[in-house]
């Protein structure tokens, strides 16, 4: 029964449904996640060696948030670029059809 199951997944090349939205989902989480970390860990621990408290910590943080609109921004552009290709795409295919229909 199993191994059944295993040729069918094989063979559909389709990708689920919800699999572009967890794709997009980890790659925006990940921009505002990993540099707002690793600054506040890098801030803390540099304000705790010069005993600076809380100067560069504050600095390393923000300017982690600015890496992270940074990168947010261009993921976005892309993202939306692949949308508005895909739909210019899909309004050429439905203009042929509707076109071979008249003729």
């Amino acid at each position: 029964m199993g191994g059944n199951n295993n040729k069918s997944l094989e063979n559909n090349s389709e990708q689920a449904w919800w699999q572009p939205a967890l794709v997009l989902f980890a790659k925006f989480s990940g921009w505002i996640a990993v540099p707002v970390i690793a600054g506040a860990l890098i801030g803390r621990w540099l304000d705790d060696r010069y005993g600076t408290d809380p100067w560069i910590f504050l600095t390393a943080v923000g300017f982690a948030f600015l890496i992270s609109m940074f990168g947010l921004i261009k993921n976005v552009g892309e993202e939306y670029g692949k949308i508005e290709n895909e739909n210019s795409m899909n309004n050429q295919d439905t203009r042929n059809k509707d076109t071979n229909k008249f003729q």
